[in-house]
């Protein structure tokens, strides 16, 4: 009676059973595990649908809500929207009806009732500059009620490029002092788990992956369950490059690259690896679970991948922004203190350099004599 009262529910949504299953085969896939665990999602799912769950806070720091944007703005009822729809969020103060003191007292409610069970996911960069003053809530700076907020968490998930290394706000100069979540908890020495799902924006099946691994499947119990890498990362999610599993493979094994935009090489869907793809350095699955209901993802949309899935949580810029801009560049940017050049102006400046010294070598040799046999 209640499997049918669930899929009654999925039904009403335009999803079908079969619909339901196969994304549970997908979400078992993506977490590592056998085929055999699909039959426990589902139970784990519907059992979510049926009874009280912990909840979650969503709490946003300097962000764009891109990542909100990313999990919300759907354009057709799918699974993984109905599942975060079973998460009891409450608090997200992008969305949520609640304001002013309503919406602290449902923030501050959430922590007593449900200290140390409710999941916390975090979006945008932690904001520290001038003293957590660039990023006030509710009249104070958010870095004072951060700690609490942290350390009452089960877990935190870290979802967006900007709360695993601070992102776009910490890249030089990072003048609002920003920085991702783990290096905040680090600072502060907060214990509570972080996973980290970097990307610009995050990838709404990675986050609805995690509450299924965190919440249902026992993960909090047992964290070496989420496999995660020495980044936060885990590792079925990030354990493989963008250019393993790119679909323009075969064009780079074959020499067949795009070096202009607009050129026949890139009408032919050749290799974009010249014109500043970071594909063979960024570590995400991309390629495979792809954007927008499945539908699509960077490169195949003929873009080269910018690299925002790369991290570095805690080394100070070494966050994605810093570490592959320029994006249409074949090398990154040396940064040097405050100043910022690319390597083949290095090269060109030590090769300038050591042509001269030749030159002078050869005008010293002139000069005393030792040139005088005939040598040109």
């Amino acid at each position: 009676e209640d499997h049918g009262a669930f899929y009654s529910m999925l039904a009403a949504r335009g999803v079908t059973r079969r619909d339901f299953l196969k994304w549970c085969g997908a979400t078992a896939a993506m977490l590592g595990l056998a085929e055999s665990y699909v039959p426990q999602i589902a139970a784990a799912v519907e059992g979510a649908a049926l009874q009280p769950q912990a909840p979650a806070l969503w709490i946003n720091g300097g962000a764009c809500t891109g990542c909100t944007e990313s999990v919300a703005q759907v354009d057709s009822p799918d699974v993984a929207t109905i599942v975060l729809e079973l998460l009891s969020i409450n608090y997200f103060e992008t969305i949520m009806m609640a304001q002013g003191e309503d919406a602290e007292k449902a923030k501050a409610d959430t922590i007593a009732k449900y200290k140390g069970q409710y999941i916390l996911i975090y979006e945008g960069t932690v904001m520290t500059g001038f003293d957590g003053n660039t990023l006030r809530v509710a009249g104070k700076p958010q870095v004072e009620e951060l700690p609490e907020l942290f350390e009452s968490a089960a877990a935190i998930v870290a979802v967006g490029s900007c709360a695993v290394d601070g992102g776009w706000v910490a890249a030089n100069p990072n003048p609002a002092d920003g920085i991702g979540v783990l290096e905040f908890c680090t600072r502060n020495d907060i214990k509570t788990p972080v996973i980290n799902l970097p990307t610009c924006p995050v990838n709404p099946e990675w986050v609805v992956a995690m509450v299924v691994d965190v919440l249902f499947l026992g993960a909090l119990e047992d964290l070496s369950i989420l496999q995660l890498d020495d980044f936060n990362r885990p590792k079925l999610i990030f354990g493989q490059t963008i250019h393993d599993n790119c679909p323009r493979r075969g064009h780079f094994e074959n020499g067949e690259f795009v070096y202009e935009f607009g050129s026949e090489e890139e009408a032919k869907g050749f290799c974009l690896y010249p014109v500043g793809c970071k594909g063979p350095q960024t570590f995400t699955n991309c390629p495979i679970v792809r954007w927008n209901g499945r539908a699509s993802w960077c490169v195949e949309s003929g873009s080269p991948c910018i690299g925002c899935g790369s991290a570095d949580p805690i080394t100070p810029g070494g966050n994605w922004v810093d570490v592959n801009a320029p994006f249409i560049n074949r090398h990154r940017d040396i940064h040097v203190g405050s100043w910022v050049t690319q390597p083949t102006v290095v090269a060109s400046a030590v090769g300038a350099v050591a042509a001269g010294a030749l030159v002078v070598h050869g005008i010293g040799m002139k000069a005393t004599g030792r040139m005088d046999g005939g040598a040109p």
